[in-house]
């Protein structure tokens, strides 16, 4: 917890974005999952000790944990099998325990070696996805969820059919509103606006939410057609006493542990969220500003506590997700104190105002995401990877049609396949010798360094000491993988000049930038 405090300004508000773009995916990834079993209030749960608990944990400073649209036919074919949601959640609960075994025993490991195109690619079929699926919630098409991935819906739709259907029952009043948030995201995007104190205080989101609430509490007075009623805003449940409140809390019912079926299960969770905690902690450190570096072991331990904790009191299961992340980072979101403070606003708003939050419109919450979406699938992301050359480019798009037409591990599962191929077909040798004196290191990369080499020479750089001379010879090297130089570079440019380490390359080509 050192150095908590130490970005407070910008953590505490980035943490109120985070707080606003959190509470309608737990929302609707609550229902989605335990559809059988309206268990709205368990995505909540998972936001909250994904929020607080996870992050205190963790080592990322900026990822952000909670209930994943990824894991939602899992879990809904989970209480079917199990019987029903208390025995589901022991399943959860044996799912943390595995996460955090795997986490002691050094399986983060496996995070070093996803294709830095695999994870770009992600990253823009997030955004995509992101604006695809909150288009029929700008009309005030509210009939999916909001935080929605999955290209085939669980209500026979998918995603481009339910755009088609938004758009013949489009509700003004959503319209409105959500042009009027939209407008305001954009202005908050301009220089003048970031001159403004206030504002460099108070997110837009905020703003936009505040005037969601305010146009449609004006509508009965001007155009009544076109209030929202409650099947358009959040829909939080509302506890009328302390004692309502802590019913929405649910134990596990562990009887269910002498049927294999439940361990089968709690596998299955542990092996999905595993992987996607750690596509994500990739996928966030690259777009740190700062470069820093999440150790993916210690991750996943603080992932499993999480479980534990989620699975014990009534919660989904846990990931850290990108969305959230990366909404995080765009608010400008500096350290973990921002995923704390969105974990302690979900639990208090919840406990303490529901009725003003089941005030804000899904469209205000819909032009959130879709800046969100934008910011992950700028064009410009397109052009570089464009410019990298066929080895990066055609893994970055098979990447993201894949995702779009599918769902995340899906399509991450093709792009690794597709880089997978590129790779083998440059029939790479291995890859770099080590040699040191003293407080002299030199790496010498051999004719050919592959992204499967990217994951020692990694942990060759971060154990480089302090104050050091590191030389970084390429001079017998013929071909060396876009990921391993952005891994070179990154180390150069950023963490090389925390820890005082001279670095001097030979024949080690730059990235375009």
């Amino acid at each position: 917890m050192i150095n908590l405090f130490s970005s407070w300004k910008q953590d505490l508000p980035a943490g109120l974005v985070v707080f606003l773009v959190a509470l309608p995916l737990c929302l609707g990834i609550g229902l989605a999952s335990t559809a059988l079993e309206p268990r709205l209030f368990s995505g909540i749960i998972a936001g909250v000790v994904g929020g607080i608990i996870v992050s205190i944990f963790s080592g990322s400073r900026i990822g952000v944990s909670g209930p994943a649209a990824g894991l939602i036919t899992i879990v809904a074919a989970a209480i079917g099998t199990l019987g029903g949601f208390e025995y589901f959640l022991t399943a959860v609960v044996i799912s943390g325990v595995i996460q955090l075994i795997s986490g002691i025993l050094g399986a983060g490991v496996i995070g070093n070696y996803f294709p830095s195109s695999v994870i770009k690619g992600m990253l823009a079929a997030i955004g995509i996805t992101l604006i695809l699926k909150e288009i029929p919630h700008a009309f005030g098409y509210d009939a999916d969820f909001i935080g929605d991935e999955a290209f085939f819906q669980m209500d026979g739709q998918n995603t481009f059919s339910e755009i088609v259907n938004a758009l013949s029952k489009t509700s003004p009043g959503a319209i409105l509103i959500f042009s009027l948030s939209l407008l305001i995201l954009i202005l908050f995007e301009t220089k003048s606006f970031k001159k403004i104190a206030l504002f460099q205080f108070l997110p837009s989101a905020l703003f936009v939410v505040l005037t969601g609430i305010i146009v449609n509490s004006l509508y009965p007075y001007f155009m009544i057609d076109w209030v929202l009623d409650s099947k358009h805003l959040v829909n939080l449940p509302k506890a009328e006493n302390m004692q309502d409140f802590i019913g929405f809390f649910t134990l596990p019912n562990f009887s269910v542990l002498s049927n294999p079926n439940v361990y089968v299960v709690g596998l299955t969770l542990a092996l999905v969220a595993s992987l996607e905690t750690l596509l994500s902690v990739e996928a966030t450190d690259k777009l740190d500003t700062e470069k820093r570096t999440t150790p993916t072991n210690r991750e996943l331990k603080a992932q499993g506590i999480g479980n534990i904790i989620s699975g014990l009191i009534g919660g989904l299961p846990i990931t850290q997700v990108i969305v959230r992340s990366s909404a995080n980072v765009n608010a400008g979101g500096k350290n973990k104190l921002s995923a704390i403070f969105h974990g302690i606003l979900l639990l208090s708003t919840v406990a303490f105002i529901p009725s003003f939050l089941n005030k804000i419109p899904l469209a205000s919450l819909a032009a959130i995401l879709i800046m969100v979406g934008y910011k992950l699938a700028k064009i410009d992301l397109l052009r570089k990877m464009y410019g990298l050359g066929w080895d990066q480019f055609v893994p970055f798009l098979s990447t993201i049609i894949a995702v779009l037409f599918s769902d995340l591990l899906i399509g991450i599962g093709v792009g690794m396949v597709v880089s997978i191929y590129f790779i083998l077909r440059r029939n790479y040798k291995n890859n770099y010798v080590l040699k040191t004196d003293e407080n002299e290191i030199c790496i010498q990369l051999s004719e050919e360094v592959t992204y499967l080499n990217k994951g020692s020479i990694k942990e060759e750089l971060n154990n480089i000491k302090n104050n050091s001379k590191l030389y970084i010879d390429g001079s017998k090297c013929h071909e060396i993988d876009f990921d391993v130089l952005e891994l070179i570079q990154e180390f150069i440019e950023y963490k090389a000049k925390v820890k005082n380490i001279e670095v001097k390359t030979i024949n080690v080509p730059k990235i375009k930038s």
